[in-house]
């Protein structure tokens, strides 16, 4: 029965990426310009993603991004970075004991100065990472803007003096929603940092200012394809005794497994089943790209790229949130740790 149920499940989920990919295609729609309130609600409601040009913000710039400025501004302030020793934050990777886990980065605390001093514009990553330290500045949970600013509470931020030239809001979102932004966050690194593929409980507003980020897009019924699977939990720490380099060191036995994409680059050939509908698309300065909830998506960058995004929390009324945890529950998902399991995943 229990085979029979799965093989039920999995032809529904075949049926509905097809049907799906059948009804959209795999465009996606260029704007020259912002949409209007009433454009963006149409947009959400129909729920694929768009790319935006023209995207202006008020004191956001190329130039008003360059290192000389980050340095100025932000001075000997302290922020908090992600380090890794090969660009896989937040991602399946090989631990000493020969199990895979799910892999959180060391996170340090250095000023601007220091991070830019470890990026590189002519880094970018490859199938197994080209660096042996990776430094990438992916706080988010609002690290310019929390939920706390839009309850009109105290919100301190490790980046108080960039503010000024960073909105809490994009209007026309923030109208067409009828509510605030949760988060505001900045993002910075290099070509040897990835951001696996995931998908967020958000409505995603992201715009590059400085660089070019590079999206693998799957719509919310590809998320079959990605193969997710349950991994003990880990986190990347300093080891004193072996000259503070970083090792990864299992979290406790007590700690739940996460469950996570056994797909590592699903941006190259032959790593999705043939039934995917990847969209591949790269977003430049001056650029936005509307992610909506839901929808997957693997994020690699070119040279020192600077972004922001702004989160908007999902609408749980009506179908749609229904709709996508039924698409996850309808999945089985089993441990990432037998052998057919790990041999899928590390020739990924």
């Amino acid at each position: 029965m229990t085979a029979l149920m799965s093989s039920l499940q999995r032809t529904s989920l075949k049926w509905l990426s097809a049907e799906y990919h059948d009804l959209n295609g795999d465009y996606i729609d260029i704007l020259e310009n912002p949409p209007t309130n009433l454009e963006f609600a149409r947009i959400v409601q129909i729920s694929r993603p768009v790319v935006i040009r023209g995207f202006k913000v008020p004191g956001v710039s190329s130039n008003k991004w360059s290192n000389k400025y980050l340095i100025h501004a932000m001075g000997s302030r302290l922020v908090s970075v992600a380090v890794t020793p090969n660009g896989r934050a937040d991602a399946v990777t090989l631990g000493p004991d020969g199990k895979l886990y799910f892999a959180e980065p060391a996170m340090e605390r250095m000023t601007i100065g220091s991070l830019l001093e470890n990026l590189s514009d002519d880094v970018n990553s490859d199938d197994n990472g080209v660096s042996l330290k990776t430094y990438y500045l992916q706080s988010q949970n609002g690290n310019v803007y929390s939920s706390h600013f839009f309850q009109g509470l105290d919100d301190p931020s490790e980046f108080e003096p960039l503010r000024q030239g960073i909105p809490s809001e994009v209007r026309w979102c923030t109208e067409a929603l009828d509510k605030p932004p949760d988060a505001v966050n900045i993002w910075i690194g290099d070509g040897s940092s990835v951001s696996r593929i995931h998908s967020d409980p958000y409505e995603n507003i992201y715009t590059v200012v400085r660089g070019q980020k590079h999206f693998t897009l799957l719509p919310p019924t590809d998320g079959w394809c990605l193969d997710e699977r349950f991994y003990p939990h880990a986190t990347y720490v300093r080891t004193p005794d072996q000259g503070g380099n970083l090792a990864l060191q299992p979290s406790p036995g007590n700690t739940p497994p996460v469950r996570w994409s056994s797909i590592l680059n699903p941006h190259l050939p032959g790593r999705l089943p043939p039934e995917a509908h990847p969209i591949h698309i790269s977003i430049s300065e001056g650029e936005a790209i509307y992610i909506p909830v839901g929808w997957w998506h693997h994020v690699r960058q070119s040279g020192i790229t600077v972004a922001l995004n702004w989160w908007y929390d999902t609408e749980m009324r009506g179908m749609s949130w229904v709709m996508l945890s039924y698409l996850r529950a309808m999945k089985d998902v089993t441990s990432g740790n037998s052998n057919d399991e790990k041999s899928d995943v590390m020739v990924n």
